[in-house]
């Protein structure tokens, strides 16, 4: 019962009482992002309108540099492009080294990119199940996806830690049985949503630990964003789409809780906590 409530809560949630006008002034601040459409692109387009420097991290530098031509017309401002591919361990290497070559402080990290119930054949290079090689991390010792690219630019955001007052510390949000879920007999059981709740779930273990472990240098929360109509739901049978896209909110809505954990000064005190729609404090499963 809980469970289902909770589920009702978080897919019919309250008007916010948060929004983005309430946003401070980010001048001075270097946020990546991850991801090119849909509620990635909603929050660059919000972080530029503050001032901040902003990073948008993406596979295809054609889609990116349209989605950054686009923001700059809204916003006047002109975000930066990253070339990023979650699904290839070798290439969130090359990303992460290419940010620290032009950046030596790191204020915020928006791990927003994912991919949901793609054809479950899909693996990454590395071969591990799509969804979870990218949404999250592969596993601890040979990580890919987020995990990977946060663990590489944990220095720039202890760097910006140390050169901000004592109150400010960088921050993380990350937008999930912790099997690593390689390609075989373990991963093939599960069907194409089970894989993307595990992955989800992954999410939010990894912004806990990350909390847990560096928690006097950063703040790592995790969050649902709510159900948001975006190119997620591309590889969903057309039937289904057109069913939950009747129950979902546009993508500004789904930037809020994001934009929240980021930027405002009540949410430095909420590292390792799970946040739901609309930038309310929540409780997730016992990892």
């Amino acid at each position: 019962m809980g469970g289902q409530l909770s589920l009702w809560q978080q897919s019919f949630p309250p008007k916010p009482q948060w929004g983005v006008n309430d946003i401070p002034d980010l001048t001075g601040k270097v946020i990546l992002v991850t991801g090119k459409t849909g509620i990635g692109k909603e929050t660059v387009k919000h972080l530029l309108a503050h001032n901040a420097k902003v990073y948008l991290a993406a596979r295809s530098a054609q889609r990116a540099n349209e989605a950054i031509a686009e923001l700059k017309n809204e916003t006047g401002k002109q975000a930066i492009f990253l070339q990023l591919d979650l699904s290839d361990i070798s290439a969130v290497r090359k990303s992460a080294q290419e940010f620290l070559s032009k950046e030596s402080q790191l204020h915020v990290l928006i791990n927003n990119a994912g991919v949901m119930v793609p054809p479950k054949e899909q693996v990454t290079v590395q071969t591990y199940d799509m969804q979870f090689g990218t949404n999250v991390i592969g596993n601890y010792l040979s990580s890919s996806g987020h995990w990977l690219l946060t663990e590489l630019l944990l220095p720039a955001l202890f760097a910006a830690t140390d050169a901000s007052p004592s109150h400010e510390k960088a921050r993380i949000v990350t937008g999930l049985d912790f099997d690593p879920l390689a390609d075989g007999p373990t991963r093939t059981r599960y069907g194409e949503l089970e894989l993307y709740n595990k992955s989800k779930f992954g999410n939010v273990d990894v912004a806990c630990e990350l909390a847990r472990r560096y928690g006097d240098k950063i703040v790592s929360t995790s969050l649902n964003p709510g159900n948001i109509r975006t190119e997620l739901q591309r590889s969903m049978p057309g039937w289904q789409s057109t069913i939950v896209n009747r129950i979902m909110y546009p993508p500004s809505k789904g930037a809020l809780t994001q934009l929240y954990c980021v930027t405002a000064p009540s949410a430095v005190d909420a590292n390792g906590k799970f946040f739901i729609p609309w930038a309310l404090a929540s409780r997730t499963r016992p990892l």
